[in-house]
């Protein structure tokens, strides 16, 4: 007769349990082993199963027709996003790398005529959604969830031919254990850390919208989390990346392979730990010195972060918005020129600033960009991520005349991405603009109109201007989407 262990095992691998209990010395050992910390991570019981439950009812649950509107606003954008950056260097590294690896014809690289697994799209494609800095991101805990979430449930979806309707809820569901997750870390924690909110989040985020795509039943559920838990990673190094190509794999390239990764192996039958949020040495305890693991659960089906996070207007990192809207603000306003300005002060949240000062990327360094927007008026896709405009001399001796400071005072959460300007003039005088919420935001959103103007800017000089407008219509009436393959179709070369 098999042991006790040997029954225990028998049971879960066929399916019939879900979390068994631990006997004997083991269980004691359990029981006794727990640290302070770990007893205050584990007081909310069962979360990982309510997270797990929620997850496989988000897949038939009917949602408010607000958070529908902004979902299909955060899926254009997204997909604008990677038809875009396909073309630059990321986007381009991205294709060569998934070209070489081959695989089994599931799910298609936008752009492209190349058909891969659905875990290498789902790369190639999330490298494309950052690659360009217009990607969306959540202000308060940091994470741009639109990057990785939506190119991992787009695979999904065209791997197992899921409609319109199930794509658009799974990338809502991703949105929330995205962002969720790090309220439970902590966001601020996480990066004092010397982690990357964004490609800690990534993961999470995108494993959740796959796993309601392969139809996980709780059981499933549970183990696609725990696989994706284990998966978790990210650096605050990629402040250092001068070619934005690991960024764009940190960002969402790795988090959306990570999660298809992790849905993929549970409908290919892999079984794991049942109960990765609760217990010892659980992921929430694991990650953060400071958990608050009821933020997992906390406000869902009620509040959705897919609502809550910002579509950017400049194709630049976000601590960059705000200063750029208050710097152009001024410009019309005041009717500013290079040669009317002798000093541009920008104050910015001190570690927004520090990500964006004088960064080795034209997309992410706040003083060239600000030059720019002087010059230009405006700062265009183009400019945004040209290298030779940086070496421009009338961009440089404009650039010699702004300074960035770091300011305490504005670390506000209720306005974690504000920005001030000051600019003084040759007759002296000085005018300021203070933007506490930039264009794009929930405080300060875009219409569906500027919405579509956006994406169409960024798709058709890629795929031209008639697929543009059909991807913005079909995404628009995205329930009568049967197959996401009729979606994808409109993306890739035949």
């Amino acid at each position: 007769m098999p042991s006790l262990t040997r029954r225990r095992l028998l049971r879960h691998a066929g399916g019939a349990a879900v979390a068994l209990p631990v006997a004997g010395a083991a269980g004691e050992l359990f029981a006794t082993s727990q640290s302070a910390s770990g007893a205050a991570a584990s007081a909310s019981a069962d979360v990982t199963g309510r997270l797990a439950r929620y997850m496989v009812a988000a897949r038939d649950r009917e949602l408010p027709a607000q958070v529908v509107l902004d979902a299909k606003h955060r899926i254009l954008d997204t997909l604008a996003a990677m038809v875009s950056g396909a073309e630059l260097p990321p986007g381009l590294a991205a294709i060569r790398y998934v070209r070489s690896q081959g695989g089994t014809l599931e799910a298609s690289v936008l752009t492209t005529s190349l058909r891969t697994t659905a875990v290498n799209a789902a790369l190639a494609n999330g490298m494309f959604a950052h690659a360009d800095e217009t990607d969306d991101f959540e202000p308060v805990t940091k994470a741009h969830p639109g990057s990785a979430v939506v190119p991992a449930a787009l695979a999904m979806a065209e791997k197992d031919r899921r409609s319109g309707t199930e794509f658009l809820r799974a990338v809502v569901l991703g949105y929330d254990v995205c962002c969720r997750f790090l309220m439970a870390l902590g966001p601020d924690h996480v990066r004092g850390t010397h982690r990357s909110a964004e490609g800690t989040s990534a993961t999470f985020g995108a494993t959740a919208a796959a796993a309601l795509l392969a139809r996980l039943d709780e059981r499933g559920t549970r183990f696609a989390l725990s696989y994706g838990a284990q998966q978790v990673s990210g650096l605050w190094s990629w402040t250092r990346d001068e070619d934005h190509i690991e960024k764009a794999f940190d960002f969402a390239g790795m988090g959306a392979r990570n999660g298809v990764t992790a849905a993929t192996m549970v409908q290919a039958g892999f079984t794991g730990v049942a109960e990765v949020l609760d217990g010892e040495h659980n992921m929430i305890l694991a990650l953060s010195s400071q958990p608050h693991p009821e933020e997992m659960v906390k406000d869902l089906g009620t509040r959705f972060y897919v609502s809550e996070s910002a579509i950017k207007v400049f194709s630049v990192g976000y601590p960059i918005q705000s200063a750029l809207d208050a710097l152009l603000a001024l410009r019309r306003e005041h009717k500013l020129t290079p040669e009317n300005v002798t000093r541009i002060l920008v104050r910015l949240p001190e570690d927004g600033a520090r990500i964006v000062d004088g960064n080795a990327m034209p997309d992410v360094n706040l003083q060239h960009l600000a030059a720019v927007a002087l010059i230009d008026g405006t700062v265009s896709f183009e400019m945004s991520h040209s290298r030779e405009r940086m070496k421009d001399p009338q961009v440089l001796a404009v650039k010699a005349k702004v300074q960035l400071v770091g300011d305490r005072s504005l670390v506000d959460p209720a306005a974690p991405r504000s920005g001030a300007v000051e600019a003084t003039l040759t007759d002296g005088r000085t005018v300021s603009h203070f933007t506490k919420h930039p264009p794009g935001t929930k405080e300060n959103p875009l219409s569906a109109a500027a919405v579509a103007a956006k994406a169409r800017d960024l798709m058709a000089p890629v795929i031209g201007a008639a697929r543009a407008d059909a991807v913005i219509s079909r995404v628009d009436k995205i329930e009568d989407v049967r197959d996401a393959r009729d979606l994808v179709r409109l993306m890739r070369r035949p």
